[in-house]
């Protein structure tokens, strides 16, 4: 009888027709198997929704009796299914599409009464002794939900309860770091990671994923350009085009949801009005949100950072890209396109010459590509599967749905988002015609393809066993289930199961404990690179003779696509490499509706940099933070960075952090300029940081290590050069460092949106998502030079990064393999940065420059180049045709090419002396001086 039902439920069209719900007493979300197994369903009243129109309004009475009155307009008959990660309304059960959905979140620990902690549903009392009521509290949402007596309310807040409490997710307590996900990876769910340099990378898959679409597209960036070309050159890529790629998409029946950031006109020209009416002009299937409503909000100083793009709940990319301008480039960083290939119209960018006051005409120049560069631009994005990806998905959900309430309330063209369910336990496990559980579940379900969100029409050999199992019986004997895997094959019909609509899912029994901001968790980050109070380690991370080689040359040479990733050729893709990994975030009440704020990507960075063992590589945007007992900047990332140092150094142990960051901030405006002000504001919260004053690192450090400071810690940024066109100028730009990522012992990576300032981690500001990657394929490597055992994903990425920094050749690699040795660090990296930083001194006297210490002595130095050549960049960055230098006497004339030869790579050192007599700091007749120096820090 159970292998006859669990074939006649396999037919979801069968399931899904209204006779078979109504007889069952379920509705056609019970049996989907994206939204995770049923719980509990029933009808409910409600009275916080809007009318809704039906036929017989009898129907929709709770009671037949109107003795009392507990029925009136405002209540109404609504069906409820609990899932175990939301709760959604539906007007009846043989709807799919939400009237509400309460979508679970963190509740606070306490809630201030000294009652214990906050429960996500609570039994209400009515005045009326006939009405019996209960209250969901989630994020800053109370809903009031009638039952038909006072046993169903129990039952409901007890179900409702176990649902957002238990493990594996249990999505109403934090997990580690704070966050609102838990850590993927720990048993074999799928997790996989892939990391891409620059965009060109980053773009081609981006592109790829989307023409593989099937069902839906989530897309959330700060900026978004529907013009912007995936693929280059642009001529022979048309139909790469964002806006070309989405309308082929949605003509095809696929959903897209677009949340972009909604700027403060007056202080930035991205223009998102433009971009949201070009992309609801594609198709009716594309559907974009706009946030915040500044007025209405009350918050005009933060911003939605995040740059995410999740197809089919199978893939996402995550990282510091958004689909906009300027963001294209390769490993080249090519400073010049004339006549354009590569660049067209406004995508040749460089905001400290100019950014544009319109972007509709994209395709008509903003620079005069015979004199100005484009400014280079440096990133670091990554593609997560499995689990993680639905994590990242369901913040996407939690944050459309909020916009979708404040912005939309009543628009039957932007619906509500149902988060899927995360398969981390096989509740859905197929048979094959053998009766064995193909090792390959995790897979066969993510292939599974859906005609569209609510039905299938597949064979009934593709559709998935539906029946929730129990999962004391599948426990292995170590006490953890095995998933996935091929020692799973235990036959699932053979265990007991039961379907009901009152019965919630039994997780794996464990006892549920409060977590802290860094509590451990076996098996996961914290457990190899834990360390005690002393500061040893725990753990001895000696390279193993089973393990994969660190040859020099193995991570340009492997297979990146062996497993399904994404192939390239040219070192700036990465292996697709299974890991363990944690989704972090940055949010608050105003940016996702969250009762609590979340900082857990200020807590892993925190955490992280305690627990590093010998080596920490940071790429940031900015880099503003403060020291114990700052009072104006409150993110830590700084003291960690001191504390850390300071151990290193009283144990007498080599300790290296290496920090790249842009010579200068993205903003129009050279640095003496008059409305330039923002440019030295966020320089002036950086040297504060790294170098003047009493809150720097620099000067905590010197005091106490003096010369040596520069072997535990030092700063970098990125420079290119090359001609404008054939016989044109030569030219220079930063290359604008945008990654934000942290590596650390070449074992984890940190990868994200978020900067390292207030901004981006205090979690009350601006909103961001970002990932830790935890490596599971350890590969031989060296550190400090003694063997040790670095991870596959993030060794191979910083392998990648140093290579294209430096410059290395093919066969050179093998020198940069140990980041700790001074013949690395001193011999190469820091040589190569000053040898670099010297040449283009001698050949553009660009800035910004250690040897120009006040605006006067750059008025001077801006003014003299002018007058020689006629003509240069804001910054400095055209070289003269002939460099003079004198040679016995006589002047000896040079092109500067043949000196530029000797660059190798971008890397050069960060001046740390720029600007070092001046104030930088808004005056009072500058308007930034009213403004909040939390705007800039």
């Amino acid at each position: 009888m159970q292998g006859y039902l669990n074939h006649f439920l396999g037919n979801l069209d069968i399931v899904n027709s209204r006779e078979v719900c109504k007889f069952l007493e379920v509705s056609k979300l019970s049996f989907l198997p994206e939204y995770g197994p049923k719980l509990k369903e029933d009808y409910v009243m409600v009275k916080h929704l809007p009318k809704i129109l039906k036929d017989d309004d009898n129907s929709r009475k709770c009671c037949p009796c109107c003795c009392f009155n507990c029925c009136n307009d405002n209540w109404q008959k609504v069906w409820a299914v609990l899932k175990p990660g939301f709760l959604a309304l539906l007007e009846d059960p043989f709807h799919t599409q939400p009237l509400d959905i309460i979508v679970f979140d963190v509740l606070p620990a306490s809630d201030g009464n000294g009652e214990g902690r906050v429960l996500l549903a609570k039994e209400i009392k009515e005045r009326n002794p006939l009405r019996h009521a209960f209250k969901v509290t989630c994020g800053i949402r109370i809903v009031r939900i009638r039952g038909k007596n006072g046993a169903k309310v129990k039952d409901w807040v007890a179900a409702i309860n176990d649902a957002g409490l238990k493990p594996p997710e249990g999505w109403c307590h934090p997990h580690r770091f704070g966050s609102f996900a838990p850590p993927r990876g720990l048993a074999e769910d799928g997790s996989q990671a892939q990391w891409f340099v620059d965009g060109r990378a980053a773009f081609e898959a981006i592109a790829s994923s989307i023409e593989d679409a099937k069902s839906e597209i989530f897309i959330c960036d700060w900026w978004l350009c529907p013009e912007l070309y995936l693929r280059r050159p642009f001529h022979a890529h048309a139909s790469s085009r964002l806006d070309a790629l989405l309308e082929a998409k949605a003509k095809q029946g696929v959903q897209i949801y677009i949340l972009l950031y909604k700027e403060v006109a007056i202080a930035l020209k991205i223009n998102s009005v433009y971009s949201k009416r070009k992309l609801l002009s594609i198709h009716e299937n594309v559907r974009v949100l706009r946030y915040p409503d500044h007025f209405s909000s009350g918050v005009y100083l933060w911003s939605h950072h995040e740059k995410l793009v999740i197809v089919d709940y199978q893939i996402c990319f995550i990282g510091g890209l958004d689909l906009c301008f300027g963001r294209y480039d390769t490993s080249e960083h090519k400073v010049g396109d004339c006549p354009p290939l590569i660049w067209p119209g406004k995508d040749y960018y460089n905001p400290r010459e100019s950014e544009p006051n319109s972007w509709e005409d994209t395709m008509k120049d903003e620079l005069d590509r015979e004199k100005y560069p484009r400014m280079p631009w440096h990133d670091v994005h990554c593609a997560l599967w499995g689990p993680p990806c639905r994590d990242i998905a369901r913040h996407f959900v939690q944050r459309w749905n909020y916009a979708k309430r404040n912005k939309a309330p009543n628009e039957q063209a932007i619906p509500l988002l149902m988060p899927q369910h995360h398969m981390v336990i096989p509740h859905y496990m197929r048979k094959n015609r053998e009766g064995e559980i193909g090792g390959k579940n995790f897979q066969n379900y993510n292939d599974h393809r859906r005609q569209d969100s609510f039905s299938a029409r597949s064979s009934l050999q593709d559709i998935p066993l539906l029946l929730p199992q129990e999962t004391d019986g599948l426990d292995a004997p170590n006490g953890e289930p095995k998933l996935y895997g091929s020692d799973f094959t235990t036959n699932l019909l053979d265990q007991p199961s039961k379907i009901t609509s009152g019965l919630p899912f039994s997780f794996r029994k464990s006892k549920i404990e409060p977590v802290g901001p860094d509590t451990p968790l076996k098996g996961f980050v914290d457990d190899f690179i834990s360390v005690d109070h002393h500061g040893k380690a725990l753990s001895d991370r000696v390279a193993q003779p089973h393990m994969k080689s660190s040859d020099p040359e193995w991570w340009e040479t492997q297979e990146r696509g062996d497993q399904g990733g994404f192939a390239d050729e040219s070192g700036q893709v990465g292996p697709r490499a299974s890991c363990r990994c944690q989704v972090i975030r940055s949010v608050s009440q105003w940016s996702a509706g969250t009762s609590q704020t979340e900082e857990s990507i200020h807590n892993a960075y925190c955490s992280l940099i305690e627990k590093a063992e010998h080596f920490i590589y940071i790429e940031n945007q900015f880099f503003i933070s403060g020291l114990s007992g700052d009072e104006i900047i409150r993110n830590r990332v700084l003291e960690a960075l001191y504390l850390r140092i300071m151990r290193a150094y009283n144990d007498k142990k080599c300790f290296r952090v290496i920090i790249v960051i842009p010579l200068l901030p993205g903003f129009q405006g050279g640095v003496d300029d008059g409305g330039a002000a923002s440019v030295r504001a966020i320089m002036h919260w950086q040297y504060r940081t790294i170098c003047r004053g009493n809150n720097s690192i620099f000067h905590n450090l010197y005091d106490l290590l003096g010369a040596k400071t520069h072997d535990y810690i030092s700063f970098y940024g990125l420079r290119a050069y090359g001609k404008l066109f054939d016989g044109g100028p030569v030219a220079s730009s930063q290359v604008y460092v945008h990654s934000k990522i942290m590596i650390v012992d070449d074992c984890i990576t940190l990868i994200g949106s978020a900067n390292i300032n207030d901004r981006s981690l205090l979690g009350s500001r601006d909103s961001e998502i970002g990932v830790l990657i935890e490596d599971k394929e350890p590969v031989n490597s060296y550190m400090g030079g003694k063997p040790w055992k670095a991870g596959r994903f993030s060794l191979s990425l910083r392998m990648s990064l140093w290579s294209e920094h430096l410059g290395l050749r093919s066969g050179e690699n093998d020198q940069i393999t140990d980041p700790v040795v001074d013949s690395t660090y001193k011999g190469i990296w820091m040589a190569t940065a000053k040898t670099n930083t010297a040449i283009y001194q001698d050949v553009f006297s660009c800035i910004p420059s250690d040897l120009i210490h006040t605006r006067a002595a750059l008025r001077q130095s801006t003014a003299s180049w002018k007058e020689k050549l006629g003509h240069t960049t804001i910054d400095l960055g055209i070289a003269p045709e002939k460099l003079e230098s004198y040679q016995n006497g006589d002047v000896k004339k040079t092109d500067p090419m043949e000196r530029l030869e000797a660059v190798r790579g971008h890397l050069v050192s960060y001046p740390l002396d720029f600007m070092c007599k001046e104030d930088l700091r808004p005056v009072f007749n500058e308007s930034e001086y009213y403004a909040s120096s939390q705007v800039f820090h």
